[in-house]
């Protein structure tokens, strides 16, 4: 029987996963509850502004990378050519690549606590570090950052919001709750949050329960687990924080079932 597998992450970043279960004969059911909007803000064009500066820029995700490459094209070219550049996870890396951009730093733990080690290694007293990304993001990185004796220069690069059409989601809920799909995938903290705030609340106990009980729930690494321990959700998250060891987990524990 083909298992049915609900991925939350945008449309757009949904490929890679969809492939993966298709390739284990699963079916993906792709239903986002979370949206990216590219944004140029006015701390964007301040990083911008001030890119000649820098002495080290993060990208934390791909989204990052491509807003900057939208309103920036010449970017690089007003790089400060001794800027260093990290990246959380791989594929934020390859586009950075791929973007002729040298990447310094990719830590083995793919989590801004992870990138947080390898800077411990390194002297930021007085240095400039850009970071853009989504203002909904967790502070601990800036804020570690400037610990460390860094000037932070963060800036909103998009904007991670709640679908404006919520039908989609509350269709996923019902066949959630109807146990219609196996597992279901998540991918950031944000992915669960709006998964529970499109939820009905007279439907937001049973959830949990089906999400822990009926339904393989799958989280892409610690974070996003963390955020399903706060509702209670039993899970899984693989060893490497990556979509391919997250459904290659999936179905690991989907056929050791049967």
């Amino acid at each position: 029987m083909v298992k049915k597998i609900a991925i939350t992450r945008p449309k757009e970043r949904s490929d890679a996963a969809k492939e993966f279960i298709e390739n284990y004969g699963g079916e993906a059911v792709i239903v986002p509850t979370l949206e990216l909007k590219l944004e140029n803000t006015d701390s964007l064009k301040e990083l911008m502004k001030r890119s000649n500066e820098l002495d080290w820029l993060i990208f934390t995700s791909v989204s990052s990378i491509d807003s900057i490459f939208k309103f920036y094209p010449d970017f690089i070219r007003k790089l400060n050519p001794n800027c260093k550049i990290a990246t959380i996870g791989t594929k934020t890396a390859e586009l950075a690549m791929n973007k002729q951009l040298h990447i310094d730093i990719i830590p083995k733990d793919y989590t801004a606590e992870g990138l947080l080690e390898e800077f411990e290694k390194i002297d930021l007293n007085n240095k400039i570090v850009g970071v853009p990304r989504t203002f909904s993001a967790r502070t601990i990185l800036p804020k570690e950052l400037k610990e460390m004796g860094a000037e932070v220069i963060l800036a909103e690069s998009y904007k991670s919001t709640i679908p404006e059409d919520k039908k989609d989601i509350k269709n996923l809920i019902q066949d959630i709750l109807d146990e219609k799909i196996d597992g279901i995938t998540f991918t950031s903290p944000l992915t669960v949050v709006n998964l529970f705030k499109v939820a009905e609340d007279n439907k937001k106990e049973q959830l949990v329960e089906k999400l822990s009980n009926s339904i393989l729930t799958v989280a892409i690494g610690p974070i996003t687990g963390k955020i399903l321990d706060k509702y209670n959700i039993k899970h899984i998250y693989p060893e490497r924080y990556t979509v391919k060891d997250m459904i290659d987990l999936m179905f690991r524990e989907l056929n050791n079932k049967n």
